[in-house]
Protein backbone atom coordinates (compact mmCIF):
# COMPACT_ATOMS: atom_id res chain seq x y z
CA UNK A 1 0.00 0.00 0.00
CA UNK A 2 1.15 3.62 -0.89
CA UNK A 3 -0.67 6.65 0.50
CA UNK A 4 0.32 10.34 -0.20
CA UNK A 5 -0.97 12.40 3.01
CA UNK A 6 -1.58 16.31 3.60
CA UNK A 7 -1.83 18.08 6.77
CA UNK A 8 -2.98 21.90 7.85
CA UNK A 9 -3.98 22.93 11.56
CA UNK A 10 -4.36 26.80 12.08
CA UNK A 11 -5.27 28.66 15.32
CA UNK A 12 -7.84 31.04 14.02
CA UNK A 13 -9.59 33.36 15.75
CA UNK A 14 -8.89 31.61 18.89
CA UNK A 15 -5.85 32.20 21.69
CA UNK A 16 -4.89 28.82 20.95
CA UNK A 17 -5.24 25.33 18.99
CA UNK A 18 -6.87 23.13 20.88
CA UNK A 19 -6.81 20.60 17.30
CA UNK A 20 -4.55 17.70 17.38
CA UNK A 21 -3.92 15.37 14.59
CA UNK A 22 -1.24 13.07 13.73
CA UNK A 23 -0.10 10.05 11.47
CA UNK A 24 1.75 6.93 11.05
CA UNK A 25 2.84 5.36 7.69
CA UNK A 26 4.92 1.91 9.21
CA UNK A 27 6.36 -0.35 6.75
CA UNK A 28 7.02 -4.17 6.33
CA UNK A 29 4.93 -6.12 8.69
CA UNK A 30 3.41 -3.55 10.76
CA UNK A 31 2.33 -2.07 7.11
CA UNK A 32 0.34 -5.48 6.71
CA UNK A 33 -1.10 -6.61 9.71
CA UNK A 34 -1.70 -2.87 11.78
CA UNK A 35 -2.21 -0.68 8.13
CA UNK A 36 -1.81 3.30 8.28
CA UNK A 37 -3.46 5.35 10.97
CA UNK A 38 -4.20 8.97 10.68
CA UNK A 39 -6.46 10.97 13.77
CA UNK A 40 -8.12 14.06 14.65
CA UNK A 41 -8.91 15.29 17.87
CA UNK A 42 -10.49 18.61 18.84
CA UNK A 43 -10.12 19.33 22.83
CA UNK A 44 -13.03 20.53 24.19
CA UNK A 45 -13.33 23.90 24.75
CA UNK A 46 -14.58 25.74 27.67
CA UNK A 47 -12.49 23.70 30.26
CA UNK A 48 -9.36 23.45 30.67
CA UNK A 49 -7.17 21.43 29.15
CA UNK A 50 -8.57 20.79 25.85
CA UNK A 51 -5.51 20.65 23.70
CA UNK A 52 -3.61 18.91 26.44
CA UNK A 53 -6.74 16.01 26.33
CA UNK A 54 -6.47 16.29 22.66
CA UNK A 55 -2.85 15.79 22.41
CA UNK A 56 -2.48 13.26 24.71
CA UNK A 57 -5.32 10.79 23.13
CA UNK A 58 -3.94 11.39 19.53
CA UNK A 59 -0.45 10.47 21.28
CA UNK A 60 -1.32 7.53 22.63
CA UNK A 61 -3.69 6.24 19.74
CA UNK A 62 -0.50 6.42 17.36
CA UNK A 63 1.53 4.78 19.76
CA UNK A 64 -0.27 2.06 21.56
CA UNK A 65 -2.22 0.97 18.58
CA UNK A 66 0.81 -0.47 17.27
CA UNK A 67 1.69 -2.47 20.51
CA UNK A 68 -1.48 -4.25 20.78
CA UNK A 69 -1.01 -7.82 19.78
CA UNK A 70 -1.72 -8.92 15.89
CA UNK A 71 -4.10 -11.28 16.65
CA UNK A 72 -6.91 -8.49 17.89
CA UNK A 73 -8.56 -7.51 14.99
CA UNK A 74 -8.86 -3.46 13.98
CA UNK A 75 -11.49 -2.52 15.87
CA UNK A 76 -11.15 -4.23 19.55
CA UNK A 77 -7.34 -3.15 19.37
CA UNK A 78 -8.99 1.22 18.52
CA UNK A 79 -11.17 0.16 21.19
CA UNK A 80 -8.67 -0.94 23.78
CA UNK A 81 -6.43 1.97 23.27
CA UNK A 82 -9.30 4.59 23.61
CA UNK A 83 -10.92 3.39 26.19
CA UNK A 84 -7.33 3.22 28.56
CA UNK A 85 -6.73 6.71 27.39
CA UNK A 86 -10.50 7.64 28.54
CA UNK A 87 -9.73 6.38 32.03
CA UNK A 88 -6.45 8.11 31.99
CA UNK A 89 -8.22 11.51 31.30
CA UNK A 90 -11.16 10.80 33.61
CA UNK A 91 -8.58 10.33 36.54
CA UNK A 92 -6.11 13.24 35.64
CA UNK A 93 -9.03 15.36 35.39
CA UNK A 94 -9.98 14.58 39.05
CA UNK A 95 -6.03 14.86 40.38
CA UNK A 96 -6.19 18.62 39.18
CA UNK A 97 -8.42 20.40 39.70
CA UNK A 98 -7.56 22.79 36.89
CA UNK A 99 -8.18 20.36 34.12
CA UNK A 100 -11.02 19.40 35.20
CA UNK A 101 -13.75 18.39 32.39
CA UNK A 102 -10.67 18.08 29.93
CA UNK A 103 -11.80 15.89 27.00
CA UNK A 104 -11.24 15.71 23.63
CA UNK A 105 -13.36 14.73 20.32
CA UNK A 106 -11.45 12.18 17.98
CA UNK A 107 -11.87 10.30 14.55
CA UNK A 108 -9.39 8.14 13.85
CA UNK A 109 -9.22 6.25 10.00
CA UNK A 110 -6.87 3.05 9.54
CA UNK A 111 -6.01 1.76 6.50
CA UNK A 112 -4.99 -1.87 5.78
CA UNK A 113 -5.00 -4.19 2.96
CA UNK A 114 -8.05 -3.69 0.88
CA UNK A 115 -10.16 -2.77 3.79
CA UNK A 116 -10.77 0.74 5.71
CA UNK A 117 -12.08 0.64 9.12
CA UNK A 118 -12.44 4.16 11.39
CA UNK A 119 -13.18 4.72 15.21
CA UNK A 120 -14.95 7.82 16.00
CA UNK A 121 -16.51 10.44 18.83
CA UNK A 122 -17.89 13.54 18.97
CA UNK A 123 -18.00 16.07 16.10
CA UNK A 124 -14.65 15.86 14.22
CA UNK A 125 -15.70 14.15 10.85
CA UNK A 126 -14.27 11.56 8.30
CA UNK A 127 -15.37 11.97 4.53
CA UNK A 128 -14.10 10.02 1.58
CA UNK A 129 -14.20 10.25 -1.96
CA UNK A 130 -14.34 7.44 -3.90
CA UNK A 131 -15.16 7.02 -7.89
CA UNK A 132 -16.62 10.76 -7.51
CA UNK A 133 -18.81 10.04 -5.00
CA UNK A 134 -18.35 12.28 -1.32
CA UNK A 135 -19.90 10.31 1.78
CA UNK A 136 -19.31 11.66 5.01
CA UNK A 137 -18.95 8.20 6.71
CA UNK A 138 -18.94 9.57 10.53
CA UNK A 139 -21.98 11.50 12.61
CA UNK A 140 -21.96 14.26 15.27
CA UNK A 141 -22.58 13.15 18.37
CA UNK A 142 -24.34 16.87 19.29
CA UNK A 143 -27.70 18.16 21.10
CA UNK A 144 -30.38 18.13 18.46
CA UNK A 145 -31.95 21.05 19.78
CA UNK A 146 -31.00 24.19 17.30
CA UNK A 147 -29.35 26.05 20.35
CA UNK A 148 -27.47 23.27 21.80
CA UNK A 149 -26.10 21.36 18.49
CA UNK A 150 -22.62 22.89 19.16
CA UNK A 151 -22.97 20.95 22.63
CA UNK A 152 -21.21 17.19 22.21
CA UNK A 153 -23.50 14.59 23.73
CA UNK A 154 -19.88 12.20 23.81
CA UNK A 155 -16.33 12.58 23.81
CA UNK A 156 -13.19 11.06 25.07
CA UNK A 157 -13.14 12.00 29.10
CA UNK A 158 -16.70 12.62 29.44
CA UNK A 159 -18.22 9.58 30.54
CA UNK A 160 -16.58 6.51 32.05
CA UNK A 161 -18.82 4.88 29.69
CA UNK A 162 -17.53 5.54 27.12
CA UNK A 163 -19.59 4.76 23.33
CA UNK A 164 -17.27 4.81 20.44
CA UNK A 165 -18.69 4.60 16.81
CA UNK A 166 -16.84 2.08 14.34
CA UNK A 167 -16.98 1.15 11.07
CA UNK A 168 -15.50 -0.66 8.11
CA UNK A 169 -15.61 -1.18 3.99
CA UNK A 170 -13.92 -1.84 1.31
CA UNK A 171 -10.80 0.55 -0.19
CA UNK A 172 -10.37 1.12 -3.61
CA UNK A 173 -7.55 2.91 -5.11
CA UNK A 174 -7.69 6.68 -5.72
CA UNK A 175 -9.45 6.81 -2.41
CA UNK A 176 -9.79 10.19 -1.06
CA UNK A 177 -10.42 10.39 2.77
CA UNK A 178 -10.16 14.21 4.89
CA UNK A 179 -10.48 14.17 8.53
CA UNK A 180 -11.43 17.08 9.95
CA UNK A 181 -12.28 19.47 12.43
CA UNK A 182 -15.82 21.45 13.03
CA UNK A 183 -13.48 24.73 12.50
CA UNK A 184 -13.31 23.36 9.06
CA UNK A 185 -16.68 21.46 7.99
CA UNK A 186 -18.73 23.77 9.52
CA UNK A 187 -17.96 27.30 7.66
CA UNK A 188 -17.39 25.30 4.48
CA UNK A 189 -19.96 22.42 4.07
CA UNK A 190 -19.41 19.86 2.80
CA UNK A 191 -20.26 20.71 -1.13
CA UNK A 192 -17.46 23.36 -1.33
CA UNK A 193 -14.76 20.88 0.65
CA UNK A 194 -15.61 18.65 -1.98
CA UNK A 195 -15.19 20.71 -4.57
CA UNK A 196 -11.59 21.68 -3.14
CA UNK A 197 -10.43 18.11 -2.76
CA UNK A 198 -11.66 17.82 -6.64
CA UNK A 199 -9.71 21.08 -7.71
CA UNK A 200 -6.44 20.17 -5.91
CA UNK A 201 -4.62 17.04 -6.90
CA UNK A 202 -2.21 16.63 -4.22
CA UNK A 203 -3.24 16.13 -1.01
CA UNK A 204 -1.05 18.62 0.68
CA UNK A 205 -2.13 21.84 -1.94
CA UNK A 206 -5.77 20.68 -1.13
CA UNK A 207 -5.63 20.35 3.12
CA UNK A 208 -3.64 24.02 2.63
CA UNK A 209 -6.46 25.16 0.39
CA UNK A 210 -9.19 23.81 2.42
CA UNK A 211 -8.05 25.88 5.80
CA UNK A 212 -7.34 28.81 4.05
CA UNK A 213 -11.01 29.11 2.97
CA UNK A 214 -12.61 28.18 5.94
CA UNK A 215 -10.62 31.01 7.92
CA UNK A 216 -11.59 33.66 4.78
CA UNK A 217 -15.69 31.87 4.84
CA UNK A 218 -15.58 33.36 8.50
CA UNK A 219 -14.96 30.70 10.17
CA UNK A 220 -13.86 31.68 14.00
CA UNK A 221 -12.12 28.23 15.69
CA UNK A 222 -9.43 26.17 15.19
CA UNK A 223 -9.05 24.64 11.56
CA UNK A 224 -7.30 21.38 11.11
CA UNK A 225 -7.22 18.80 7.96
CA UNK A 226 -5.48 15.82 6.67
CA UNK A 227 -6.30 14.36 3.31
CA UNK A 228 -4.90 11.01 2.38
CA UNK A 229 -4.74 9.98 -1.06
CA UNK A 230 -4.92 5.70 -1.57
CA UNK A 231 -2.36 5.65 -4.59
CA UNK A 232 -2.32 1.70 -4.43
CA UNK A 233 -3.08 -0.85 -2.15
CA UNK A 234 -1.69 -4.09 -2.75
CA UNK A 235 -3.11 -6.54 -5.91
CA UNK A 236 -2.51 -9.50 -3.83
CA UNK A 237 -4.25 -10.36 -0.48
CA UNK A 238 -2.77 -11.11 2.90
CA UNK A 239 -2.79 -14.62 2.33
CA UNK A 240 -0.64 -13.97 -0.75
CA UNK A 241 1.96 -12.52 1.45
CA UNK A 242 2.34 -15.83 2.93
CA UNK A 243 3.22 -16.55 -0.75
CA UNK A 244 6.77 -17.60 -0.10
CA UNK A 245 5.31 -20.30 2.18
CA UNK A 246 2.68 -21.32 -0.55
CA UNK A 247 5.77 -21.77 -3.03
CA UNK A 248 7.25 -24.34 -0.66
CA UNK A 249 6.19 -28.12 -1.77
CA UNK A 250 4.64 -30.53 0.80
CA UNK A 251 7.58 -33.74 1.50
CA UNK A 252 6.60 -36.79 0.92
CA UNK A 253 5.48 -39.25 3.97
CA UNK A 254 8.92 -39.52 6.39
CA UNK A 255 10.35 -42.22 8.00
CA UNK A 256 12.31 -42.56 11.17
CA UNK A 257 16.39 -42.11 10.03
CA UNK A 258 15.24 -39.79 7.14
CA UNK A 259 16.04 -35.58 6.89
CA UNK A 260 14.55 -32.94 5.79
CA UNK A 261 16.52 -29.35 5.68
CA UNK A 262 18.18 -29.54 9.23
CA UNK A 263 16.19 -31.93 10.63
CA UNK A 264 16.25 -35.69 11.13
CA UNK A 265 13.17 -37.75 11.56
CA UNK A 266 13.14 -39.56 15.01
CA UNK A 267 9.27 -40.73 15.08
CA UNK A 268 5.89 -39.97 13.78
CA UNK A 269 4.27 -38.49 17.13
CA UNK A 270 0.41 -37.88 15.30
CA UNK A 271 -1.20 -38.08 12.09
CA UNK A 272 -5.20 -36.66 11.12
CA UNK A 273 -6.47 -37.05 7.69
CA UNK A 274 -4.59 -33.67 6.62
CA UNK A 275 -1.48 -33.35 8.48
CA UNK A 276 1.00 -35.13 10.27
CA UNK A 277 3.28 -34.41 13.24
CA UNK A 278 6.71 -35.81 13.69
CA UNK A 279 9.58 -35.33 16.36
CA UNK A 280 12.54 -34.74 15.02
CA UNK A 281 15.97 -33.66 15.90
CA UNK A 282 17.64 -30.32 14.82
CA UNK A 283 21.31 -31.28 13.27
CA UNK A 284 22.68 -28.13 13.72
CA UNK A 285 22.01 -27.88 17.30
CA UNK A 286 21.09 -31.15 18.65
CA UNK A 287 18.30 -29.43 20.04
CA UNK A 288 14.53 -32.25 19.95
CA UNK A 289 11.80 -30.56 18.18
CA UNK A 290 8.30 -31.06 16.64
CA UNK A 291 7.77 -30.90 13.16
CA UNK A 292 4.19 -30.18 11.55
CA UNK A 293 3.30 -30.92 7.92
CA UNK A 294 0.63 -31.74 5.84
CA UNK A 295 -0.08 -35.07 3.99
CA UNK A 296 0.80 -35.52 1.02
CA UNK A 297 -2.24 -35.88 -0.42
CA UNK A 298 -2.84 -32.24 0.03
CA UNK A 299 0.19 -31.08 -1.75
CA UNK A 300 -1.74 -29.60 -4.39
CA UNK A 301 -5.13 -28.08 -2.23
CA UNK A 302 -4.43 -24.43 -1.94
CA UNK A 303 -6.77 -24.28 1.19
CA UNK A 304 -4.84 -26.67 3.47
CA UNK A 305 -1.29 -25.32 2.34
CA UNK A 306 -2.97 -22.02 3.22
CA UNK A 307 -4.19 -23.12 6.65
CA UNK A 308 -0.95 -24.64 7.86
CA UNK A 309 1.02 -21.32 7.33
CA UNK A 310 -2.09 -19.22 9.24
CA UNK A 311 -1.91 -21.50 12.21
CA UNK A 312 2.27 -21.16 12.30
CA UNK A 313 1.34 -17.27 11.92
CA UNK A 314 -1.16 -17.10 14.58
CA UNK A 315 1.25 -20.12 16.83
CA UNK A 316 4.03 -17.48 16.43
CA UNK A 317 2.02 -15.16 18.17
CA UNK A 318 0.81 -16.68 21.17
CA UNK A 319 3.59 -16.79 23.54
CA UNK A 320 2.55 -18.68 26.77
CA UNK A 321 3.89 -21.57 28.88
CA UNK A 322 0.68 -23.28 28.57
CA UNK A 323 1.36 -23.59 24.58
CA UNK A 324 4.03 -24.79 22.48
CA UNK A 325 6.37 -22.76 20.79
CA UNK A 326 7.17 -22.44 17.21
CA UNK A 327 10.66 -22.08 16.34
CA UNK A 328 11.60 -19.13 14.23
CA UNK A 329 13.60 -20.22 10.85
CA UNK A 330 15.40 -18.31 8.78
CA UNK A 331 13.15 -18.29 5.35
CA UNK A 332 16.20 -19.54 3.16
CA UNK A 333 16.31 -22.91 5.10
CA UNK A 334 13.32 -24.37 4.31
CA UNK A 335 12.94 -26.15 1.12
CA UNK A 336 9.58 -27.87 2.04
CA UNK A 337 6.17 -26.56 3.73
CA UNK A 338 6.29 -27.06 7.24
CA UNK A 339 6.93 -25.44 10.62
CA UNK A 340 9.02 -26.31 14.22
CA UNK A 341 7.31 -25.89 17.57
CA UNK A 342 9.11 -27.20 20.92
CA UNK A 343 8.98 -30.63 21.61
CA UNK A 344 7.98 -31.26 25.44
CA UNK A 345 7.86 -35.18 26.54
CA UNK A 346 4.66 -36.64 27.87
CA UNK A 347 1.21 -37.67 26.83
CA UNK A 348 -1.65 -36.23 26.27
CA UNK A 349 -4.79 -37.33 28.72
CA UNK A 350 -6.72 -38.84 25.88
CA UNK A 351 -3.64 -41.65 25.17
CA UNK A 352 -3.74 -41.66 29.39
CA UNK A 353 -7.95 -42.24 29.47
CA UNK A 354 -7.10 -45.00 26.58
CA UNK A 355 -4.38 -47.05 28.85
CA UNK A 356 -6.84 -47.00 31.83
CA UNK A 357 -5.09 -44.22 33.86
CA UNK A 358 -7.99 -43.25 36.75
CA UNK A 359 -7.60 -39.63 37.13
CA UNK A 360 -8.39 -38.17 40.82
CA UNK A 361 -10.20 -35.59 42.32
CA UNK A 362 -6.93 -32.90 42.96
CA UNK A 363 -5.54 -34.09 39.96
CA UNK A 364 -8.21 -33.19 37.52
CA UNK A 365 -8.63 -30.12 39.52
CA UNK A 366 -5.00 -29.18 39.10
CA UNK A 367 -5.74 -29.64 35.45
CA UNK A 368 -8.56 -27.34 34.98
CA UNK A 369 -6.50 -24.70 36.61
CA UNK A 370 -4.09 -25.08 34.00
CA UNK A 371 -6.49 -25.19 31.28
CA UNK A 372 -8.17 -22.24 32.32
CA UNK A 373 -5.15 -20.45 32.20
CA UNK A 374 -3.99 -21.38 28.44
CA UNK A 375 -7.55 -20.58 27.26
CA UNK A 376 -7.17 -17.19 29.52
CA UNK A 377 -4.54 -16.26 27.91
CA UNK A 378 -5.55 -17.09 24.62
CA UNK A 379 -9.01 -15.20 24.90
CA UNK A 380 -6.62 -12.14 25.78
CA UNK A 381 -5.72 -12.19 22.04
CA UNK A 382 -8.89 -12.23 21.00
CA UNK A 383 -8.60 -16.39 19.78
CA UNK A 384 -10.90 -18.99 20.05
CA UNK A 385 -9.11 -22.78 20.28
CA UNK A 386 -12.32 -23.94 19.25
CA UNK A 387 -10.89 -28.03 19.56
CA UNK A 388 -10.68 -28.48 23.57
CA UNK A 389 -10.30 -32.12 24.72
CA UNK A 390 -8.40 -34.65 26.10
CA UNK A 391 -6.69 -35.66 22.96
CA UNK A 392 -5.34 -31.36 22.92
CA UNK A 393 -4.42 -31.62 26.02
CA UNK A 394 -0.98 -32.42 26.57
CA UNK A 395 0.75 -33.30 29.65
CA UNK A 396 4.67 -33.16 30.16
CA UNK A 397 6.52 -35.65 32.65
CA UNK A 398 6.87 -32.63 35.04
CA UNK A 399 2.87 -32.51 35.02
CA UNK A 400 2.92 -29.38 33.78
CA UNK A 401 0.32 -29.10 30.55
CA UNK A 402 0.04 -27.43 27.35
CA UNK A 403 -2.61 -27.29 25.08
CA UNK A 404 -1.96 -28.54 21.53
CA UNK A 405 -3.33 -28.13 17.58
CA UNK A 406 -4.54 -24.78 16.50
CA UNK A 407 -5.44 -25.50 13.54
CA UNK A 408 -9.31 -24.96 13.55
CA UNK A 409 -8.56 -21.68 16.14
CA UNK A 410 -9.85 -18.81 15.41
CA UNK A 411 -8.27 -15.13 15.28
CA UNK A 412 -10.08 -12.13 14.89
CA UNK A 413 -6.93 -10.11 14.06
CA UNK A 414 -5.80 -12.41 10.87
CA UNK A 415 -6.47 -9.82 8.01
CA UNK A 416 -7.73 -11.75 5.38
CA UNK A 417 -11.27 -13.45 6.95
CA UNK A 418 -10.79 -16.27 5.05
CA UNK A 419 -7.71 -17.61 7.47
CA UNK A 420 -9.37 -17.06 10.31
CA UNK A 421 -9.82 -20.50 10.66
CA UNK A 422 -11.31 -23.94 9.32
CA UNK A 423 -8.15 -24.58 7.36
CA UNK A 424 -8.82 -28.31 6.70
CA UNK A 425 -10.71 -30.33 4.45
CA UNK A 426 -12.19 -32.52 6.97
CA UNK A 427 -13.18 -29.50 9.54
CA UNK A 428 -15.28 -27.41 7.26
CA UNK A 429 -18.64 -26.46 8.56
CA UNK A 430 -18.37 -26.10 12.04
CA UNK A 431 -15.01 -27.33 13.50
CA UNK A 432 -14.57 -29.15 16.76
CA UNK A 433 -15.66 -32.50 18.19
CA UNK A 434 -18.61 -33.15 18.64
CA UNK A 435 -19.36 -34.38 22.10
CA UNK A 436 -17.27 -31.05 23.35
CA UNK A 437 -19.46 -28.57 21.35
CA UNK A 438 -21.68 -26.48 23.05
CA UNK A 439 -24.99 -27.11 22.19
CA UNK A 440 -25.38 -23.43 20.43
CA UNK A 441 -22.72 -24.66 17.74
CA UNK A 442 -25.62 -27.07 16.55
CA UNK A 443 -27.64 -24.41 15.81
CA UNK A 444 -25.38 -22.80 13.95
CA UNK A 445 -24.32 -20.21 16.41
CA UNK A 446 -20.48 -18.00 16.21
CA UNK A 447 -18.21 -19.68 18.43
CA UNK A 448 -16.96 -17.77 21.04
CA UNK A 449 -15.10 -17.51 24.85
CA UNK A 450 -18.16 -19.71 26.45
CA UNK A 451 -18.18 -22.75 23.88
CA UNK A 452 -14.58 -22.69 24.60
CA UNK A 453 -15.10 -22.79 28.46
CA UNK A 454 -18.24 -25.41 27.50
CA UNK A 455 -15.58 -27.68 25.75
CA UNK A 456 -13.26 -27.54 28.78
CA UNK A 457 -15.76 -28.54 31.43
CA UNK A 458 -16.75 -31.48 29.18
CA UNK A 459 -13.07 -32.64 29.34
CA UNK A 460 -12.89 -32.19 33.28
CA UNK A 461 -16.16 -33.77 33.25
CA UNK A 462 -14.94 -36.77 31.20
CA UNK A 463 -11.49 -37.24 32.86
CA UNK A 464 -13.36 -37.87 35.99
CA UNK A 465 -16.05 -40.30 34.70
CA UNK A 466 -15.07 -41.51 31.36
CA UNK A 467 -18.69 -40.26 30.34
CA UNK A 468 -20.19 -37.01 28.33
CA UNK A 469 -22.46 -35.03 30.49
CA UNK A 470 -25.03 -35.08 27.61
CA UNK A 471 -24.14 -38.43 26.00
CA UNK A 472 -21.59 -39.15 23.53
CA UNK A 473 -22.59 -37.39 19.81
CA UNK A 474 -21.31 -39.03 16.83
CA UNK A 475 -20.56 -37.02 13.68
CA UNK A 476 -22.92 -35.45 11.74
CA UNK A 477 -25.90 -36.53 14.56
CA UNK A 478 -28.45 -33.68 15.27
CA UNK A 479 -28.41 -34.15 19.32
CA UNK A 480 -30.92 -33.30 21.62
CA UNK A 481 -30.11 -31.18 24.77
CA UNK A 482 -31.79 -32.10 28.07
CA UNK A 483 -30.55 -31.92 31.62
CA UNK A 484 -26.94 -32.81 32.08
CA UNK A 485 -26.37 -36.14 34.15
CA UNK A 486 -24.59 -35.01 37.79
CA UNK A 487 -21.01 -36.31 37.65
CA UNK A 488 -21.18 -37.91 40.86
CA UNK A 489 -24.10 -40.10 39.35
CA UNK A 490 -20.70 -41.94 38.17
CA UNK A 491 -17.88 -41.01 40.92
CA UNK A 492 -19.59 -40.23 44.46
CA UNK A 493 -16.54 -39.47 45.91
CA UNK A 494 -16.78 -36.16 43.47
CA UNK A 495 -17.18 -32.74 46.04
CA UNK A 496 -20.36 -31.02 45.71
CA UNK A 497 -18.48 -27.76 44.76
CA UNK A 498 -17.04 -29.63 41.93
CA UNK A 499 -19.77 -30.90 40.35
CA UNK A 500 -21.62 -27.60 40.86
CA UNK A 501 -18.72 -25.94 38.82
CA UNK A 502 -18.98 -28.72 36.39
CA UNK A 503 -22.71 -28.46 35.67
CA UNK A 504 -22.33 -24.59 35.18
CA UNK A 505 -19.59 -24.83 33.19
CA UNK A 506 -21.45 -27.62 30.79
CA UNK A 507 -24.73 -25.45 31.10
CA UNK A 508 -26.83 -25.59 27.90
CA UNK A 509 -28.03 -22.67 28.38
CA UNK A 510 -25.48 -20.00 27.74
CA UNK A 511 -26.82 -17.47 30.08
CA UNK A 512 -25.78 -20.09 33.24
CA UNK A 513 -23.01 -20.86 31.90
CA UNK A 514 -19.84 -20.15 33.25
CA UNK A 515 -18.85 -16.51 30.91
CA UNK A 516 -14.75 -16.77 30.93
CA UNK A 517 -11.91 -18.80 31.51
CA UNK A 518 -11.25 -16.52 34.05
CA UNK A 519 -14.35 -17.08 36.30
CA UNK A 520 -13.48 -20.64 35.59
CA UNK A 521 -10.12 -20.26 37.45
CA UNK A 522 -11.29 -18.62 40.01
CA UNK A 523 -13.56 -21.61 41.20
CA UNK A 524 -11.25 -23.97 40.50
CA UNK A 525 -9.02 -22.27 42.67
CA UNK A 526 -11.18 -21.69 45.46
CA UNK A 527 -12.71 -24.47 45.49
CA UNK A 528 -15.42 -25.33 48.62
CA UNK A 529 -14.80 -21.44 49.46
CA UNK A 530 -17.88 -19.42 48.15
CA UNK A 531 -18.19 -21.89 45.68
CA UNK A 532 -20.56 -21.17 42.32
CA UNK A 533 -24.42 -22.52 42.58
CA UNK A 534 -25.55 -25.02 40.56
CA UNK A 535 -27.46 -23.99 37.58
CA UNK A 536 -31.07 -24.05 37.63
CA UNK A 537 -32.86 -26.81 36.46
CA UNK A 538 -35.41 -26.30 32.98
CA UNK A 539 -39.05 -26.93 34.36
CA UNK A 540 -40.64 -29.92 33.22
CA UNK A 541 -42.96 -28.52 30.68
CA UNK A 542 -40.05 -26.60 29.04
CA UNK A 543 -37.77 -29.75 28.76
CA UNK A 544 -37.94 -31.41 24.84
CA UNK A 545 -41.09 -33.38 24.93
CA UNK A 546 -39.84 -35.93 22.60
CA UNK A 547 -39.42 -38.55 25.49
CA UNK A 548 -42.75 -38.08 26.88
CA UNK A 549 -44.61 -38.45 23.75
CA UNK A 550 -43.15 -41.72 23.05
CA UNK A 551 -44.01 -42.38 27.16
CA UNK A 552 -47.71 -41.45 26.05
CA UNK A 553 -47.80 -43.19 23.11
CA UNK A 554 -46.93 -46.40 25.15
CA UNK A 555 -49.42 -45.86 28.00
CA UNK A 556 -51.84 -45.08 25.11
CA UNK A 557 -51.24 -48.92 23.47
CA UNK A 558 -51.35 -50.07 26.72
CA UNK A 559 -54.48 -48.78 27.55
CA UNK A 560 -56.32 -49.76 24.57
CA UNK A 561 -54.81 -53.38 24.45
CA UNK A 562 -56.00 -53.74 27.63
CA UNK A 563 -59.55 -52.70 26.99
CA UNK A 564 -59.59 -54.84 24.05
CA UNK A 565 -58.48 -57.90 25.99
CA UNK A 566 -61.67 -56.74 28.44
CA UNK A 567 -64.13 -56.90 25.80
CA UNK A 568 -63.16 -59.74 23.97
CA UNK A 569 -64.28 -61.53 27.77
Amino acid sequence: MRVTVGHTSAVGKRERNEDFYGLVTPEGADLETKGVLLAVADGVSGHGGGREAAEYLVRGLLADYYATPETWGVPLALDKVICAANGWLLSHATRYRELSGMASTLSALVLRGTRFYLAHIGDTRIYRLSQGEWTQLTEDHVWDRPDMQHVLKRAVGLDRHLAVDYADGDLQQGDCFVLCSDGVWAPLGSKRMREIVQQHGAPQAAADAMVEAALRAGGDDNATVLVVNVDSISAESWRDLLGAGLRLPVPPRLKPGQSIDDFEVLELLHESRATLLYRVRAVSSGQILALKTLQPLFAEDRESCEGLLAEEWLSKRIVSPHFPQVVPLAPASRRYLYYVMTYHAGSTLQQQLDRGRHFPVNEVVAIGVQVAKGLGALHRLSVLHRDIKPANLLQSEDHSLRILDLGVALAAGLPDPDLKGVPYPELKGTPGTPSFMAPELFDGKAASVQTDVYAAGVTLYHLLTRKYPYGEIEPFQAPRFAEPVPPTRYRPDIPHWLENLLLRAVARDPAQRLETAEELLLALERGDVNGVSAPQRTPLLQRPTTRWQAVALGLLVMNLLLLYLLLMR
